[in-house]
Protein backbone atom coordinates (compact mmCIF):
# COMPACT_ATOMS: atom_id res chain seq x y z
CA UNK A 1 0.00 0.00 0.00
CA UNK A 2 3.05 2.24 0.41
CA UNK A 3 4.38 1.84 -2.81
CA UNK A 4 0.45 2.35 -4.38
CA UNK A 5 0.52 5.74 -2.34
CA UNK A 6 3.49 6.96 -3.65
CA UNK A 7 2.57 6.11 -7.22
CA UNK A 8 -0.15 7.92 -6.74
CA UNK A 9 1.69 11.37 -5.21
CA UNK A 10 3.88 11.36 -8.25
CA UNK A 11 1.08 10.48 -10.77
CA UNK A 12 -0.48 13.32 -9.12
CA UNK A 13 1.89 15.69 -9.73
CA UNK A 14 2.49 14.81 -13.19
CA UNK A 15 -1.61 15.47 -13.79
CA UNK A 16 -0.92 18.63 -12.33
CA UNK A 17 1.98 19.93 -13.82
CA UNK A 18 0.27 18.58 -17.59
CA UNK A 19 -3.28 19.31 -16.45
CA UNK A 20 -2.97 22.52 -14.29
CA UNK A 21 -6.53 22.76 -12.23
CA UNK A 22 -8.26 26.20 -12.85
CA UNK A 23 -10.66 28.18 -10.55
CA UNK A 24 -10.15 26.07 -7.27
CA UNK A 25 -12.02 28.62 -5.86
CA UNK A 26 -13.89 32.46 -5.70
CA UNK A 27 -13.79 34.31 -2.46
CA UNK A 28 -17.70 36.05 -1.79
CA UNK A 29 -18.39 39.11 0.01
CA UNK A 30 -20.83 37.09 2.61
CA UNK A 31 -19.38 35.26 5.95
CA UNK A 32 -21.18 32.47 7.38
CA UNK A 33 -21.87 30.11 4.16
CA UNK A 34 -19.38 28.30 1.83
CA UNK A 35 -19.88 26.36 -0.89
CA UNK A 36 -18.11 23.13 -1.55
CA UNK A 37 -18.57 21.78 -5.50
CA UNK A 38 -16.93 18.58 -5.36
CA UNK A 39 -15.63 17.88 -8.63
CA UNK A 40 -17.93 19.93 -10.72
CA UNK A 41 -15.86 23.12 -12.39
CA UNK A 42 -18.91 24.37 -14.67
CA UNK A 43 -21.21 24.56 -11.37
CA UNK A 44 -18.43 26.57 -9.07
CA UNK A 45 -18.08 28.55 -12.37
CA UNK A 46 -21.29 29.23 -12.86
CA UNK A 47 -22.12 30.46 -8.91
CA UNK A 48 -18.83 32.55 -9.48
CA UNK A 49 -21.05 34.75 -11.85
CA UNK A 50 -24.19 35.15 -9.91
CA UNK A 51 -25.75 36.64 -7.22
CA UNK A 52 -24.86 33.85 -5.02
CA UNK A 53 -21.32 34.73 -4.13
CA UNK A 54 -22.83 38.07 -2.05
CA UNK A 55 -24.03 35.60 0.54
CA UNK A 56 -20.88 33.46 0.29
CA UNK A 57 -17.45 33.49 1.92
CA UNK A 58 -16.31 31.44 -0.30
CA UNK A 59 -17.21 28.66 -3.21
CA UNK A 60 -14.74 26.07 -3.99
CA UNK A 61 -13.93 22.23 -4.96
CA UNK A 62 -13.08 19.73 -3.00
CA UNK A 63 -10.99 16.87 -4.70
CA UNK A 64 -9.08 14.47 -1.92
CA UNK A 65 -10.35 13.26 0.78
CA UNK A 66 -6.91 14.77 2.64
CA UNK A 67 -5.03 17.99 1.54
CA UNK A 68 -8.58 19.42 0.35
CA UNK A 69 -9.99 18.71 3.46
CA UNK A 70 -6.72 19.66 5.59
CA UNK A 71 -7.15 23.52 3.79
CA UNK A 72 -10.45 23.37 4.50
CA UNK A 73 -10.24 22.82 8.02
CA UNK A 74 -7.42 25.74 7.98
CA UNK A 75 -9.88 28.50 6.22
CA UNK A 76 -12.60 27.58 8.54
CA UNK A 77 -11.02 28.04 11.56
CA UNK A 78 -9.56 31.64 9.51
CA UNK A 79 -13.08 32.67 9.30
CA UNK A 80 -15.05 32.31 12.55
CA UNK A 81 -18.14 34.11 11.20
CA UNK A 82 -18.30 30.94 8.63
CA UNK A 83 -21.01 28.82 10.15
CA UNK A 84 -22.00 26.50 7.44
CA UNK A 85 -20.82 24.58 4.15
CA UNK A 86 -23.16 23.68 1.46
CA UNK A 87 -21.38 20.05 -0.06
CA UNK A 88 -23.21 20.00 -3.55
CA UNK A 89 -22.05 18.96 -7.07
CA UNK A 90 -20.46 15.90 -8.29
CA UNK A 91 -18.68 13.16 -6.41
CA UNK A 92 -15.14 12.65 -6.78
CA UNK A 93 -14.84 9.33 -8.31
CA UNK A 94 -12.57 7.02 -6.49
CA UNK A 95 -11.49 9.63 -3.68
CA UNK A 96 -15.11 10.14 -2.54
CA UNK A 97 -13.90 14.00 -1.15
CA UNK A 98 -17.77 14.63 -0.26
CA UNK A 99 -18.66 11.64 1.31
CA UNK A 100 -15.03 11.85 3.48
CA UNK A 101 -15.94 15.86 4.43
CA UNK A 102 -20.04 14.00 5.93
CA UNK A 103 -17.76 11.38 7.90
CA UNK A 104 -15.77 13.91 9.09
CA UNK A 105 -18.34 16.06 10.08
CA UNK A 106 -20.22 12.91 11.79
CA UNK A 107 -17.50 11.03 13.39
CA UNK A 108 -14.23 12.79 13.25
CA UNK A 109 -10.61 10.67 12.63
CA UNK A 110 -8.92 8.57 14.84
CA UNK A 111 -5.90 8.91 16.42
CA UNK A 112 -4.25 8.01 13.72
CA UNK A 113 -6.13 11.28 11.86
CA UNK A 114 -7.84 8.54 9.84
CA UNK A 115 -11.19 10.22 8.88
CA UNK A 116 -13.92 7.74 10.69
CA UNK A 117 -15.94 6.34 8.24
CA UNK A 118 -14.30 7.45 4.99
CA UNK A 119 -14.51 5.14 2.32
CA UNK A 120 -11.82 6.60 -0.20
CA UNK A 121 -8.17 5.71 -0.48
CA UNK A 122 -6.63 7.67 1.88
CA UNK A 123 -8.41 10.18 3.94
CA UNK A 124 -6.14 11.11 6.45
CA UNK A 125 -5.76 14.27 7.82
CA UNK A 126 -2.54 16.09 8.68
CA UNK A 127 -4.71 18.74 10.91
CA UNK A 128 -3.93 18.29 14.47
CA UNK A 129 -7.25 16.55 16.69
CA UNK A 130 -8.04 19.96 18.38
CA UNK A 131 -8.68 21.94 14.83
CA UNK A 132 -10.81 18.79 13.73
CA UNK A 133 -12.90 19.18 16.52
CA UNK A 134 -12.68 23.08 16.54
CA UNK A 135 -13.81 22.81 12.86
CA UNK A 136 -16.95 19.76 13.31
CA UNK A 137 -18.53 22.70 15.89
CA UNK A 138 -17.91 25.62 14.11
CA UNK A 139 -19.73 24.62 10.69
CA UNK A 140 -22.84 22.77 9.92
CA UNK A 141 -21.93 20.39 6.37
CA UNK A 142 -25.41 20.05 4.50
CA UNK A 143 -25.70 17.43 2.33
CA UNK A 144 -26.54 18.39 -1.52
CA UNK A 145 -23.99 15.90 -3.25
CA UNK A 146 -24.85 15.26 -6.46
CA UNK A 147 -27.07 18.61 -7.09
CA UNK A 148 -25.33 20.56 -10.18
CA UNK A 149 -28.89 22.59 -10.16
CA UNK A 150 -27.36 26.46 -8.96
CA UNK A 151 -31.09 27.38 -8.22
CA UNK A 152 -31.56 24.73 -5.53
CA UNK A 153 -28.35 25.94 -3.36
CA UNK A 154 -29.12 28.66 -1.69
CA UNK A 155 -32.51 30.31 -1.59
Amino acid sequence: MHIRKKFDDVAGKVCEAFLPVKHEYCIGSGKELAICTLSSIGLLEEISKSNIMSKVAIAGRLLSANKGIDTMIRFTLEHPDLRRIIVCGKEVRGHRAGQALLALARNGIDRDGRIIGALGPYPILKSPDRDVTAFRRQVEITDMIGTVDIEKLVP
